[in-house]
């Protein structure tokens, strides 16, 4: 009797963890990607990109300079907002901020292969108008931002918050799921770094909370040729840019 109770709570506990396994699976996206912030759009888009036939809006700042900078952000960041600050640290540089597929006005639903040949159409077309550009990938956007200088001829390259693989980070957070089998935007930007032939820059937050240091030092430490490193001290990770060491670390590098 008492072995067939037992039979009985351990099937019920494989039927829940399989059940939890299966919901981590076909909700991962829910978890990586969060839009909502930035669907209230406040000022209206005033560039497109069509891309493997969605339509992504976004906008330009400081128009008609020789130099570029693309800039990719946060899972829930509105880089709407960020078109005022960088507009004023880059003066000498036109800005392109196209929010990813879902976020803000653009069409689409978001994913690591979405997110990536977006990242290297926009890069295609800015191209045809610039003779150099420069990316900075903040958090998730380090993750684009990775593959697409390993792609492709970037000037200069910022990494912000940055970790080596999606997957270590999540199985920082649920170590007592398979989180390697079960991911499938696993964003392994150490595969990639050494793809990257142009300067680097990576910027941490002493305080970061989201993502391990030891996840950034570990794609640090995947670099053939060792980036240049800036601590922002006393930063967490949604704080880093309202530090003045972010701006002037940004500014220095990137002119």
């Amino acid at each position: 009797m008492f072995l067939r109770v037992m039979l009985v709570f351990v099937a019920l506990a494989l039927l829940l963890y399989g059940g939890i396994c299966m919901a981590m699976y076909f909700g991962q996206r829910q978890q990586i990607y969060h839009p909502e912030a930035s669907w209230r759009v406040q000022q209206p888009p005033d560039f497109e990109l069509v891309n493997e036939g969605v339509r992504l809006r976004g906008w330009v700042v400081n128009p008609g300079h020789e130099k570029a900078l693309l800039y990719f952000g946060g899972n829930g960041e509105r880089i709407e907002d960020s078109r005022h600050d960088l507009g004023l640290w880059f003066p000498d540089r036109t800005i392109y901020l196209l929010p990813y597929r879902g976020y803000a006005a653009s069409e689409g639903e978001p994913s690591e292969h979405a997110l990536v040949s977006d990242a290297q159409a926009l890069f295609d077309r800015v191209a045809r108008d610039h003779t150099t550009i420069a990316v900075v990938g903040r958090s998730l956007g380090s993750g684009v931002a990775t593959q697409l200088a390993a792609s492709r001829a970037v000037e200069r390259l910022v990494l912000v918050t940055p970790f080596d693989s999606l997957v270590h980070v999540a199985a920082g957070y649920f170590a007592w799921l398979p989180v390697n089998a079960l991911m499938r935007d696993r964003f392994e930007s150490w595969r990639y770094v050494n793809d990257i032939h142009c300067p680097v820059l990576v910027i941490r937050a002493e305080d970061d909370e989201v993502i391990p240091a030891e996840r950034t030092l570990a794609l640090i430490k995947a670099f053939k040729q060792a980036p240049m490193v800036q601590v922002v001290a006393e930063s967490g990770h949604n704080t880093v840019q309202d530090h003045a060491d972010y701006r002037v670390s940004l500014e220095r590098f990137l002119r």
